[in-house]
């Protein structure tokens, strides 16, 4: 359910930084379903990648091979992302607080970790300047927390989503707090909250995910079943 309801953010002809895992797997389903016009950007520098099964790594041949072109990874942050030509990033996080930082760097304190992550990447500069920003993490306790141990990437400037395994939390109305504005079917607030480190406010117009399609369940089954292949 989260991937599908990420996929479904993804708008048709609009310019999408994606990274790899969860980002990419949406990116793929959105391909198929909804928006086949979309212009797939990848950190390793690839324009208008259009790949078939969800890419392990940004160096994944899938990504260059049915890319439209190539280029430098100074083009894409410069020219690209710093030029204000992507209109949506897709993120993921291993912890996320109230106000939408994502800690990507360590878990415990940044000297003496208890664990020492893989690293931000390009995302603090993908939050700084793409126009909306949509990120993709489960929810739990230790990944909602009231406050990240490190902020790898300070809180978006722009429009941003939080989707999740139990609904979909946004800021909106000029508020810098993420509020919950929709639940997937069968997931109840109580449980919601209850793996939200902090007291999570509900949207009054807080609506229920629609349930996968039988096209969305097909794709997303197809996609996972050509990773496993891979």
């Amino acid at each position: 359910m989260m991937t599908i309801a990420a996929a479904r953010r993804f708008r048709d002809r609009a310019t999408c930084f994606v990274g790899v895992g969860l980002p990419s797997v949406a990116a793929c389903l959105a391909r198929e379903q909804h928006a086949p016009r979309i212009t797939l950007i990848y950190e390793s520098g690839s324009i208008g990648a259009k790949p078939t099964m969800p890419p392990l790594s940004i160096a994944d041949p899938e990504i260059a091979e049915t890319a439209d072109f190539i280029v430098g990874v100074h083009e894409i942050f410069a020219y690209w992302l710093q030029g204000g030509r992507v209109d949506m990033g897709f993120l993921g996080a291993a912890q996320i607080d109230r106000f939408a930082n994502l800690n990507s760097t360590v878990i415990g304190n940044y000297n003496s970790p208890k664990v020492r992550l893989p690293g931000v990447g390009g995302a603090s500069h993908i939050a700084a300047h793409a126009r909306e920003i949509v990120v993709i993490a489960r929810q739990t306790p230790k990944a909602f927390v009231a406050r990240v141990d490190f902020v790898s990437t300070a809180r978006p400037h722009g429009p941003t989503a939080v989707v999740t395994d139990l609904g979909v939390l946004e800021r909106r109305h000029g508020k810098d707090e993420l509020i919950l504005t929709a639940r997937h079917a069968g997931v109840t607030l109580d449980e919601i909250r209850a793996a939200t480190g902090w007291p999570l406010e509900v949207a009054t117009d807080l609506i229920e995910t629609p349930a996968p399609t039988a096209d969305e369940l097909r794709a997303l089954r197809y996609l996972n079943t050509s990773t496993q292949l891979a």
